[in-house]
């Protein structure tokens, strides 16, 4: 395999890597109500985890407030209950034919509790980030042991996947900064 393919492959991964943390990162409480907040709960479906964003729409019409509306009105309770059951904390109310979740105001204290959370998703992150290096660093390697690239390749492919590393480290860095100013501004 030539190291360009071992380099981009390797590339690809770190990207959803970061892509991976983000998703995470929006169901992260910020003190304003946002749809990301609840779209990945999964919900029992007629016996099948569901993930809530494919069982209903959720906007948030206030700052402090999110609306579900359910497609199919039959699956209302199993909405409620996986909102109850999940770490959210938040009390549903049922109006009708959706739910209104009332997001209470973060506390100082809270705040900082939840950003030391995003940086730990962070770091764990950036582990994950320099266990791909360590890989596509073995796998080059192994590709020169096997007399399949040259020295000269694998060096110029490491200095290139050390290179990614380190974009993809400060990318992390960019998204946990914000995300953990998000959180105190609110």
């Amino acid at each position: 395999m030539p190291t360009r393919k071992i380099v981009d492959e390797h590339s690809k991964t770190m990207d959803k890597t970061v892509e991976f943390l983000r998703s995470e990162l929006k169901s992260v409480r910020t003190g304003r109500a946002a749809p990301g907040l609840v779209e990945h709960l999964m919900v029992n479906y007629y016996g099948t985890p569901t993930p809530l964003k494919s069982l209903a729409t959720i906007a948030a019409p206030e700052p402090a407030s999110l609306l579900i509306k359910p497609f199919d009105i039959g699956c209302l309770k199993d909405i409620e209950r996986a909102i109850k059951s999940s770490e959210l904390s938040l009390a549903p109310i049922m109006d009708g034919k959706m739910i209104r979740l009332n997001l209470p105001p973060l506390s100082e204290e809270r705040r900082k509790q939840i950003v030391g959370q995003v940086k730990q998703l962070g770091e764990k992150t950036k582990v994950s980030v320099r266990n791909i290096r360590r890989d596509t660093i073995k796998q080059l390697e192994d590709a020169e042991k096997a007399k399949t690239i040259t020295e000269d390749h694998r060096d110029k492919a490491k200095d290139e996947i050390e290179k990614l590393t380190k974009k993809h480290v400060d990318a992390i860095d960019e998204v946990i900064k914000l995300k953990s100013e998000e959180i105190m501004s609110t």
